[in-house]
């Protein structure tokens, strides 16, 4: 493409609009079962309530930044247990690569957030505009009332649909119901409106006008995922040497030219999203959605040939095809090195994330010795120690807890502004205190470098303990 004014190349050429069709199949029915689901739990889950006691959010899914916990229904992440966020994001990423390996990119196709909300936000454009054939006409018209109302009416409905997707998102970060009425009544933060506005604009950009472009530009993944794939990966392709020499159906009919099974009706590139004629091979811009699949199939039905010209298969399957040899089996597909190797890790991530989880304590003692002075020598020649200790009470009840120091020799426990050993540690909270140890003048512990020493938190109620290491420093004579 030249620049008539100046002859000079251009850089860039503008976006090509395009105008997917309607089509109906057991991957397209797919897709709105997984669009419907996807976009139920995003919308809902902020709403959904679970008793934790009275003294913690009844919100099921919270993420409390102001009190650094996370809420998942019965599960409560503390910061100190952040492994368990790394984990599932490593799970994450780990399942992403098993299902590219498997079924190449099946999550850009059907579960990517960019692809459901494009398909919502088309479903609109259908609904107000019509199909492919009186969208592209209405494209092409110039602007008058029609067009004006039409367009207006559609980019409302697009702001809503934006604007619900932005507050959902600020709902896991607070209490849902009281957030909304403050975010109603301007009494919300201004971050909260903030993110809502941010993520309206993303959300009414990306799915309205950006969409295969995301995909083809912006996107990351689709760069990445050729390194997760192989000649056994499943994706869909386009049997050529069944298809070929394409033809129309009345030539084909004639007998006059031994033409393939394939029309060259466009039925596969009308209805595909990012534009792509799978026709012509593997591309980055296919998400393998399968829409071609299914549009193809529908047209094989109507002249009366075989379904699947269009399907998922493997390459190396396609080259058996090819040549007359019967395509793998289902097993031989799946159970490879490389898949068998990220379900392992996956597997066994998960394993061991249900293993923490489930052996966690409910109770956790830190402690810290003071460094500052190291020690203290009285004025009776005893040595006193200082420690800052945290106790965590990672339950939904207040609790109280005796302190006590396991040593090999006599040790004085004080606690600091309190009377006796006990400390009460409300629901849900860490308690900082300090406490002495002391040593008698005439004790080792006394005259020695360092005496270890453990510290026990013991629950007065059931009994159940938790203990920390750390060493008592005399006067070392």
């Amino acid at each position: 493409m030249t620049d008539t004014a100046a002859g000079a190349p251009k850089l860039y050429a503008a976006r090509e609009p395009i105008f997917p069709r309607r089509v109906s199949g057991r991957f397209r029915t797919l897709k709105w079962w997984i669009m419907a689901i996807t976009l139920g739990i995003y919308y809902i889950t902020p709403w959904l309530r679970w008793d934790r006691g009275p003294n913690l959010p009844d919100q099921a899914v919270l993420v409390d930044l102001a009190h650094r916990r996370f809420y998942f229904f019965f599960v409560e992440i503390w910061p100190h247990e952040f492994y368990f966020v790394a984990g599932l994001l490593i799970m994450a990423g780990l399942g992403l690569f098993l299902f590219t390996a498997a079924l190449g990119r099946v999550w850009c196709g059907y579960a990517c957030p960019q692809t459901v909300w494009t398909d919502l936000f088309m479903v609109v454009e259908r609904w107000i505009e019509g199909d492919r054939n009186a969208r592209v006409r209405l494209w092409k018209a110039p602007w008058d009332a029609r067009k004006l109302r039409l367009r207006t009416i559609k980019y409302m409905i697009w702001l809503l649909i934006a604007l619900a997707t932005g507050g959902a998102w600020v709902f896991y970060f607070a209490d849902a119901p009281s957030l909304l009425a403050d975010l109603v009544t301007g009494e919300a933060p201004f971050v909260a409106y903030g993110s809502v506005a941010l993520l309206t604009a993303t959300t009414f950009v990306f799915g309205g006008f950006m969409r295969e472009q995301i995909c083809l530009y912006a996107c990351p993944w689709p760069r990445i995922q050729a390194a997760m794939m192989d000649e056994n990966t499943l994706t869909v392709s386009y049997r050529d040497w069944r298809g070929e020499p394409r033809g129309k159906l009345r030539k084909s009919e004639s007998g006059s030219v031994p033409f393939g099974d394939c029309i060259d009706c466009m039925a596969c590139v009308n209805v595909c999203p990012t534009g792509v004629d799978i026709r012509n091979g593997q591309q980055m811009g296919c998400i393998t959605c399968a829409l071609c699949i299914d549009a193809c199939d529908e047209v094989m039905g109507k002249i009366g040939r075989p379904r699947g010209l269009i399907d998922y298969i493997t390459l190396a399957d396609g080259e058996r095809e090819r040549q007359g040899a019967a395509p793998a089996s289902v097993w031989r597909r799946i159970l490879r090195p490389r898949i068998v190797l990220y379900f392992v890790l996956w597997a066994g991530i998960g394993l061991a994330l249900l293993a923490a989880l489930a052996f966690r304590s409910d109770m956790t003692l830190a402690v810290e010795p003071v460094r500052n002075p190291i020690n203290v020598v009285l004025s009776d020649g005893s040595v006193r120690n200082a420690y800052e200790i945290r106790l965590r009470n990672m339950t939904g009840y207040d609790r109280t807890f005796q302190l006590s120091v396991d040593a090999s020799e006599p040790l004085a426990l004080e606690l600091q502004a309190l009377e006796g050993d006990i400390v009460a540690v409300p629901a849900d909270t860490t308690l900082r205190q300090r406490l002495y140890l002391t040593a008698p003048a005439a004790s080792p512990a006394a005259t020695s470098e360092r005496l270890d020493i453990d510290f026990i938190a013991t629950d007065t109620d059931g009994g159940a303990q938790t203990s920390q290491s750390t060493v008592f420093h005399g006067r070392a004579e």
